[in-house]
């Protein structure tokens, strides 16, 4: 809540996973335009909306909200990557790498949760 949100290091890797996300989806058959490819790039583009919209909000009640909400839409875009693997939209190499950088958001998000609880629980 101290730095802008364009600081935080969680927010500048779910970006990335925004545009790795986006260049899978360009490949899904076009009958999924508005389906899968849509819903996976707005689970995703929550992410790093959420972690913002949070940060500014100026409260560490409300960032940890925000935050949460942050890491619903990951797991969210978690299952559509699976799902997209499942119907041979993107292939295991593209699971694999979109997956391991969730996680790798999702280890920070939790990090940054952790830490907003504790500066929430000693005021």
């Amino acid at each position: 809540m101290n730095k802008c949100y364009r600081e935080l290091l969680v927010w500048q890797k779910a970006m990335d996973l925004v545009i790795e996300c986006y260049k899978c989806t360009r490949d899904f058959p076009k009958h999924e335009t508005f389906g899968l490819a849509s819903q996976l790039q707005r689970a995703i583009v929550s992410v790093p909306s959420n972690i913002a919209e949070g940060n500014e909000r100026g409260n560490p009640k409300e960032f940890l909200h925000y935050l949460r909400i942050a890491s619903g839409s990951l797991a969210e875009a978690e299952t559509q990557i699976e799902i997209s693997f499942r119907l041979n939209y993107i292939n295991q190499s593209a699971r694999d790498f979109l997956l391991a950088n969730c996680e790798e958001v999702g280890r920070m998000l939790g990090g940054l949760r952790k830490n907003i609880q504790r500066k929430i629980d000693s005021l």
